[in-house]
């Protein structure tokens, strides 16, 4: 295939991915852990879940737009953080952000980039949020959220589901390390792909050397030993409640926790000053057999749902998914490894591809649903009888997105449960 627009579905830009990246990469970002089974269980559930529509209704006036944190966005989707978005594109972060940016939807830029978060709000710009990992020594993970107030970021999304590296077993096997150290094997997988060679490997070599963590301190990201892609970056095996307290502390802005799957713990975020939760199970990528975001969705929503921001990602990869997390409580959805596809098949322009697609999707599914906005979205449009919805046997209305509020304990109080709740 050739050009991203050839692309019709995220389908499309995985096959072009493919053939463009060396093998061992795109294994990292295509796989799961162990025997994958997480990975195939968070797209196996979509297909359980049915859409009910409603009829003889004028969507002639829909709209896909949504308001998080008090700020308007033209899409119910979030770019997730891809550490790998560097290493699929030259400077692939930029990339992705451009798009995110011209498509009207924030983008989060992850801690393990290869992209500087600085160049990345200067040549970017947009909505922008940092992904945080918790480093064993605290104090120089602290430096980094400095470094992401003083560049603009708005959102601190703190991922806590990696205290250590997935078992992804392929990454021993394939050879792939940060920074690269060549074998047999990935040299000539690198050889089969001249294209990202030249175009990307070759690009760091002329500029800025061996791609390696630039959000690392410098004297920490040239002491790096080169490890398996997932295991060479910094994990805390003590990350605690405390330490979320004390980023509620540092971080003025928005606060947001990754990687939840039990609602006590949705709560526990709530509790610590938290503005969102993203219920994830990182995509099938670090524990195997956990259950599905979506499976773990209802009891969140239902405990945090009127608190605070709830966020959902992993195995998102049509319109008809993103509604049905939508119609579930979400209040919006992140997307990872479609944009990832789009990046690796064409840059800025296959990533605007992958949203462009998401963007066509949404607005066919809210049509054929009878909707005219996101808000509209609840669980009467949804049908499945051995996937919980709820985690009540009342009936929820569709929540409306987050919309401005002052205080911490109010912002993420939807309009809706607001005129319930007084």
């Amino acid at each position: 295939m050739g050009s991203v627009h050839q692309a019709y579905n995220i389908a499309d830009l995985r096959k072009m991915a493919l053939k463009r990246v060396p093998h061992g990469l795109f294994e990292f970002v295509d796989r799961g852990t162990e025997d994958e089974v997480s990975l195939r269980h968070n797209r196996a559930i979509f297909e359980r879940i049915r859409l009910k529509p409603r009829n003889l209704v004028d969507v002639s006036k829909r709209s896909q737009e949504v308001t998080l944190f008090g700020k308007k966005h033209k899409m119910p989707i979030i770019i997730a953080p891809t550490g790998t978005a560097g290493l699929m594109w030259y400077e692939g972060e930029i990339a992705l952000a451009r798009a995110a940016a011209e498509a009207g939807v924030p983008f989060t830029l992850a801690t393990g980039s290869m992209t500087a978060m600085e160049k990345v709000a200067e040549e970017a710009g947009g909505t922008l949020w940092f992904q945080l990992y918790m480093w064993p020594d605290r104090s120089l993970s602290h430096k980094l959220v400095e470094r992401a107030k003083a560049a603009g970021y708005e959102a601190l999304v703190v991922t806590v589901d990696g205290v250590v590296p997935g078992n992804r077993e392929y990454n021993l096997r394939n050879g792939f390390t940060i920074p690269f150290t060549f074998t047999r094997g990935n040299v000539t997988d690198v050889l089969r792909h001249p294209r990202w060679m030249l175009g990307v490997l070759g690009r760091y070599l002329v500029t800025t050397g061996m791609p390696r963590y630039q959000n690392y301190p410098t004297d920490i990201k040239y002491r790096i030993t080169a490890g398996p892609m997932g295991r060479s970056s910094m994990r805390n095996d003590s990350l605690n409640w405390d330490d979320l307290r004390a980023l509620r502390k540092l971080w003025p802005h928005r606060l947001l926790v990754k990687g939840l799957l039990h609602p006590q713990d949705a709560l526990m975020a709530a509790d610590c000053g938290a503005d969102g939760v993203i219920v994830s199970n990182h995509g099938g990528r670090n524990l195997d057999t956990v259950i599905s975001p979506i499976e773990a969705l209802p009891e969140v929503v239902d405990a945090v749902g009127k608190r605070v921001a709830v966020l959902v990602d992993s195995g998102f990869r049509r319109g008809t998914d993103v509604i049905k997390a939508l119609a579930m409580g979400a209040h919006a959805v992140q997307i990872g490894r479609a944009t990832l596809y789009g990046v690796a098949a064409g840059g800025e322009e296959g990533a605007r591809r992958a949203i462009s697609i998401f963007r066509g999707e949404i607005d066919r599914v809210i049509a054929l649903l009878g909707c005219n906005s996101i808000s509209e979205l609840s669980m009467e449009h949804l049908q499945a009888p051995d996937v919980p919805l709820r985690a009540t046997d009342t009936v929820r209305p569709g929540l409306k997105l987050l919309d401005t509020a002052s205080s911490l304990p109010d912002a993420a109080i939807p309009q809706a449960a607001k005129s319930k709740t007084g």
